[in-house]
């Protein structure tokens, strides 16, 4: 037995120092992590059990067969809850996906959504092995395959510390969240120099799939980090917030935060003329638990802001409208952020905090043939379908379609208040002066000073929470600094809400 036993340690061994030394030297040269550091570092001390620590590839044409194949998979925890967690290793051909590599995952996933756990992707390969071919190509589908599966299930996480190019992308577009590191981590369909010879643009690896890229102008990156370190434990402070699958409750943090709190600041922060900005997240953090606030997509589609926050130590999603931005109008990426975080929200019973200050939809041609009937439809749908509890604050402006849109009474919010400050209308006082009253302003002796006159009038009489407030499309006008108290009043009392769509398929969102 002893022979056996030495056996068995000369091959774990060799699994844990599976990569060639040169090769490991270069990844640290680069400022990256190997594969079980990172592991270690995400999980807690010593939680981690590792699946498949012997499997190797079985092509028959491999010159070296070293063990792992190339990918870490197994379980551990995160503050004590389990995650499954795979972690690809580029000193090993490059953490290219063979057939054996891909059968690991697949195998993570499957237990991932038979136990009901979170799954995380911490991606640093070449793609698909190309000595393996189509096997490699079957190994990738597998993987899209179960992402689909899991969907809505449990929480996907996908961290890209390294290069993902070509179909690796996909993956990870599929998952719930992406986390990029600065300089250090790219995603691509197509790199540089085949963007060069097909378009002769060109472009620096960093511009075209950077995290710079992925998070200010295509949406790709949900969250960056400076290094490593930072964004592993950026993922898990957001699995902080999240439950385990999606018939679990979020987990509650003992709050530190007094649930009477008032917010008196917030008495004092609307600016004296309803077209100053003001920056919502402001709003946001006097309100929430401790002023802690996790952002969702910080630089791209700034004129409306996500993130998860706590209410009395619970976890909630935040969609507000930022007038700092476009004066919070929503557009197409704007539509598109929300609606995305508002899906998310709801497949795992996080309640929804939407606060409105939104003036419109952004006009324009390049709007319009963009689509913006179709992606603002995307958001519309989204709050339309969720059934988590939700609750509406509207703050100042709130016109026309756009208001309705935001969460409103008639599209299912289950509370709504207002601040005396808002403004509920068709469409901006001047705007609605210039139509209604166009001829008498024409035919004035003075038509600037009638126009003006007009537009005080029309504040005056519809520019106001009140006639909502009459007809109940708010539930309440409130202080602002009553704003915590009713918001965590009322989601004790939703806390038991429980709702049901309609027997179907599925529903055929407007994508």
């Amino acid at each position: 037995m002893s022979e056996k036993l030495a056996d068995l340690e000369q091959r774990k061994y060799e699994a844990l120092h599976a990569g060639p030394e040169r090769a490991v030297q270069r990844q640290h040269e680069k400022g990256k992590m190997l594969a079980r550091e990172r592991v270690d570092y995400l999980l807690d001390e010593g939680s981690f059990h590792e699946l498949d620590m012997l499997a190797r590839t079985r092509h028959p044409d491999a010159t070296e067969r070293p063990y792992t194949d190339g990918v870490v998979t197994g379980w551990g925890t995160v503050d004590g809850r389990k995650v499954f967690v795979f972690s690809q290793d580029f000193t090993i051909m490059g953490g290219s996906l063979g057939e054996v590599f891909a059968e690991k995952i697949h195998k993570l996933m499957d237990l991932a959504l038979a136990t009901g756990a979170p799954f995380v992707g911490l991606n640093d390969g070449a793609g698909a092995r190309i000595p393996e071919g189509v096997v490699s190509l079957d190994g990738y589908g597998g993987i899209f395959y179960r992402n689909v599966q899991a969907s809505g299930v449990i929480p996907q996480i996908s961290v890209i510390m390294g290069p993902c190019a070509g179909g690796a992308v996909y993956s990870p577009a599929m998952t719930d969240f992406i986390f990029m590191v600065k300089e250090t981590s790219h995603m691509f369909i197509t790199g540089p120099d085949v963007v060069k010879t097909v378009t002769g643009e060109d472009v620096t690896l960093e511009e075209l799939g950077g995290a710079g890229s992925h998070s200010s102008r295509s949406g790709v990156a949900n969250f960056v980090a400076d290094d490593e370190k930072a964004v592993l434990d950026d993922v898990r402070y957001l699995l902080s917030f999240l439950p385990a699958n999606n018939m679990d409750e979020p987990p509650r943090i003992e709050p530190t935060d007094d649930r009477e709190r008032l917010c008196p600041a917030l008495n004092e922060l609307m600016p004296a003329s309803s077209n100053m900005p003001y920056d919502i997240k402001a709003v946001i953090t006097e309100v929430v638990d401790d002023g802690d606030f996790m952002e969702y997509q910080e630089k791209w589609a700034m004129s409306i802001v996500c993130g998860f926050a706590r209410m009395d130590g619970h976890t909630v999603g935040v969609v507000a409208n930022q007038p700092m931005v476009l004066a919070g109008v929503l557009d197409i990426e704007s539509s598109s952020k929300a609606a995305r975080f508002v899906r998310t929200c709801d497949a795992f019973n996080i309640p929804l905090l939407t606060f409105v200050d939104v003036p419109g939809f952004l006009p324009g041609v390049d709007q319009e043939y963009g689509g913006i009937i179709r992606h603002g439809a995307k958001l519309l749908y989204s709050y339309c379908e969720a059934t988590v509890p939700r609750i509406q604050i509207i703050t100042r402006k709130a016109y026309g379609g756009a208001y309705v849109v935001m969460n409103s009474k008639s599209i299912g919010a289950d509370l709504a208040f207002a601040w005396p400050s808002a403004e509920l209308a068709v469409m901006g006082p001047e705007g609605a002066a210039g139509v209604v009253y166009r001829r008498e302003i024409q035919s004035a002796a003075d038509p600037e000073a009638r126009r003006a006159e007009l537009v005080e009038d029309y504040k005056e009489r519809f520019a106001n929470p009140w006639i909502a407030a009459e007809r109940g499309y708010i539930d309440d006008v409130i202080e602002p600094a009553m704003t915590r108290v009713k918001i965590i009043a009322g989601l004790d009392m939703l806390r038991t809400k429980r709702e049901e769509l309609p027997q179907r398929k599925h529903g055929n969102v407007p994508l």
